[in-house]
């Protein structure tokens, strides 16, 4: 249970984008922060949120929830460095979200050039569990090291939302729902003592096995243990059995392809997208076998 990092520099140098790159060499320990939050910023509208691509496949140059998640994932990454990029992007955020605290899937998209039909097609008026929990799962993680994002009003309200809509939860939600509510849960956990309950809640849901199959995806498209629960010694890790977990790891690692990058399941709507998908995949990939103790 192996992965050769030296062929994963190799594929981020030739194929990654810059930001990807940067992470990469972060989790290195070639580059340092401020190259990585250089990178994100090209991302940053003027409103304080992210568009342009910052998600694959939703490339329209709006702010959106899913370019939000993604500008979290690089204010945690840099942890314990801050920006005041985060508190500015809680502050567009709760400028996007519902009454109820809640976020929209996605917001209106004006040229919908190779962006995906569920982000363009999506209700900006009404919100969901999925994307409130994708982006706030991912915040509360910075707000353990950022005041200025712990103590946002966005982020109390978007975690009262989660919280209220995992407790209504009577069934399974989608399985992609499913994974960042357990996100959401795990993070929250570090905050909120009541995120315990609810993650026991969640994991009635989950597969022992951590095989959840998505449902509309493409064919063979499913999530994983290690999307439900990436990281050792947290929580939700709690919902799977030492075994599931090895065997996740060994098969992370080897689906390492010949070229040294690795792949996603799902499919992709541009052709830049599906090259850009394959860099995060890497980081991804690289990440958590590292946080494992794994490479």
């Amino acid at each position: 249970m192996t992965a050769n990092l030296s062929a994963a520099a190799s594929f981020m140098a030739m194929h990654a984008r810059l930001l990807d790159r940067r992470r990469f060499e972060l989790l290195q320990g070639t580059t340092d922060t401020q190259a990585v939050l250089a990178a994100v910023d090209g991302y940053r509208n003027p409103d304080g949120g992210y568009g342009w691509g910052l998600e694959p496949d939703l490339r329209a140059p709006e702010s959106q929830p899913g370019g939000a998640l993604h500008a979290f994932e690089v204010f945690e990454d840099v942890a314990p460095d801050t920006s005041p990029h985060a508190a500015r992007l809680c502050d567009w955020l709760a400028g996007a979200s519902r009454p109820d605290g809640g976020l929209p899937f996605a917001l209106p998209v004006a040229d919908p050039a190779g962006c995906a039909p569920f982000w363009v097609q999506a209700d900006p008026d009404e919100a969901t569990l999925q994307s409130t929990a994708f982006a706030a799962a991912v915040a509360l993680r910075v707000a353990r090291h950022d005041r200025a994002v712990r103590e946002h009003p966005w982020l109390a309200g978007a975690t009262r939302y989660c919280f209220d809509a995992i407790r209504a939860l009577s069934e399974a939600p989608h399985a992609i729902a499913l994974s960042f509510a357990v996100q959401f849960a795990d993070a929250a956990h570090d905050l909120h003592p009541e995120a315990g309950e609810l993650l026991d809640h969640l994991g009635a849901f989950v597969p022992a096995d951590g095989l959840a199959a998505v449902a509309g995806g493409s064919e063979g498209e499913t999530l994983r243990a290690l999307d439900f629960a990436p990281l050792p010694d947290r929580p939700a890790r709690a919902l799977f059995k030492d075994d599931v977990i090895d065997a996740e790891l060994r098969r992370l690692a080897g689906e390492q392809q010949d070229d040294g990058g690795w792949r996603v399941d799902f499919a992709s709507y541009s052709p830049a997208a599906e090259l850009e998908w394959r860099g995060y995949a890497t980081v991804r990939a690289v990440s958590i076998l590292q946080r494992n103790g794994v490479v």
